[in-house]
């Protein structure tokens, strides 16, 4: 196809071979391997990769070397051969030492570099994450997280200028480079983090300029293609992206939702928590899901259709107390009941009710209804009984209170109306401070 005098190429879809092995542990809570292989699989089709094929094993630890062990890596370097893949994706983080071994053993081309990319989960969740990014702080902390993630394994990239053998002023230039190169990743790094301050310092300000409107938040978490940017479309009406991969949403979205009784309140949207998540996204996302750490409700939004819905939850907390919002409010919210049916979708129901949440389609509008009511009762529950004191030359204070609280009772003297209000503690300080603090 030509466009302009060019032509378009269209470059084929990378095949890659997923490799996970089962240890002998059960920590992680994770519904197996085979689900957690699965999972990496959906992994590779959000990344544009079609999997080929899979290789796993049991082991009691790693293998210090290449992870899988020797007669594994051989079994592995045969089925590239055999689908042809281009890219072999481990399900666990890989050492550096171990990538490069893994790459050299599978296979070298003739001029002895890797004919195969050897790489793991957290750099496949990376390169999502890169591809994912539009807003500029987005940007800036995928990158952050990937030079962070690449630091120590630098030495990989510059092996063409250490394997020439012998020879006079022929290792130095390599190490030349590779120190270069180091230098030029660190100054980079501490570039981007100096950035990302100044643009959080900015969220900050927008944050603080919306703590001075009296309205409640609320916070969407789950784990990723949970379902969040449905549901926050089904609340709000909000034109936002929904699509069923994982990781569909990176940049948080700020929404109105307008309750009966709570009256008005700030619905945001944010990113996908999910299994074996790079710290270094964690780190470099903290100021985006400080949004969550200051919201007044948290809606935990989980995937009722899924089998592994349990380790989801749990990673979800996980995430949570690593960013220090374990303890807000939270209302739990088994979404897509609509993908169940029968005993299935009454046990999802009765899940809800105990655990004090709601079951919901948020693509069907099913239990919506619910949802709304209690995220209004739980918000009014916050809503406190006061007593103001305003003097008739401050009608704006007045106008601002029928507005935003539940005025019970006014009643005049002759210098000022007194009000009693339902108000939410936030409001509340926000008067007393316009009046001085008299009341």
């Amino acid at each position: 196809m030509s466009r302009g005098g060019t032509h378009e190429v269209t470059r084929p879809r990378e095949r890659a071979l997923l490799v996970g092995i089962e240890l002998g542990r059960t920590k992680e809570g994770y519904e197996g391997l085979e689900g957690s292989l699965a999972e990496l699989a959906q992994l590779c089709r959000t990344a544009g990769v079609t999997v080929v094929g899979q290789s796993s094993q049991r082991r009691a630890v790693p293998d210090v070397r290449t992870f899988v062990g020797k007669g594994k890596v051989e079994e592995i370097r045969q089925l590239v051969a055999e689908l042809e893949a281009d890219v072999v994706v481990f399900d666990d983080p890989l050492a550096p030492a171990q990538q490069r071994n893994l790459e050299k053993d599978i296979g070298l081309g003739p001029g002895g570099d890797p004919t195969v990319k050897v790489i793991d989960r957290s750099q496949l969740i990376l390169d999502i994450f890169a591809q994912r990014a539009h807003s500029l702080e987005g940007k800036l902390q995928v990158e952050l997280a990937q030079l962070e993630y690449l630091t120590p394994r630098l030495t990989r990239h510059w092996t063409h200028l250490s394997r020439i053998k012998a020879g006079v002023a022929m290792r130095g230039p390599g190490e030349t480079q590779l120190e270069v190169d180091r230098r030029r990743v660190r100054e980079r790094i501490a570039m981007l983090r100096k950035r990302l301050t100044e643009v959080s310092r900015t969220r900050r300000l927008h944050r603080d300029e919306r703590a001075e409107v009296p309205f409640p938040t609320v916070a969407l978490v789950g784990y990723t293609n949970a379902g969040k940017s449905t549901l926050m479309r089904r609340l709000t009406g909000a034109d936002v992206l929904i699509d069923d991969m994982l990781f569909a949403t990176l940049d948080p979205t700020v929404r109105r939702i307008d309750l009966p009784r709570a009256g008005t309140a700030l619905l945001s949207d944010t990113v996908g928590f999910i299994h074996k998540l790079p710290h270094q996204l964690v780190q470099a996302f903290k100021s985006t899901l400080e949004e969550v750490r200051t919201a007044d409700l948290l809606l935990h939004v989980v995937d009722a259709s899924n089998d592994a819905r349990a380790s989801h939850m749990a990673v979800v907390r996980d995430v949570l107390a690593e960013i220090g919002a374990a303890e807000r409010p939270t209302l739990l919210v088994l979404n897509k009941i609509d993908r169940l049916e029968g005993a299935a979708r009454e046990a999802a129901i009765l899940e809800a009710q105990r655990d004090d949440g709601v079951a919901v389609s948020a693509a069907d509008d099913l239990g919506i209804a619910a949802l709304r009511g209690r995220i209004d009762e739980l918000l009014d529950g916050r809503m406190t009984r006061a007593e103001f004191r305003v003097p008739f030359e401050r009608g704006e204070v007045l106008a601002r209170l029928h507005r935003h609280g539940s005025v019970l009772e006014c009643r005049q003297d002759d210098h000022a109306t007194h009000v009693t209000a339902l108000v939410t503690p936030k409001l509340a300080g926000q008067i007393r401070k316009a009046l001085g603090g008299v009341c």
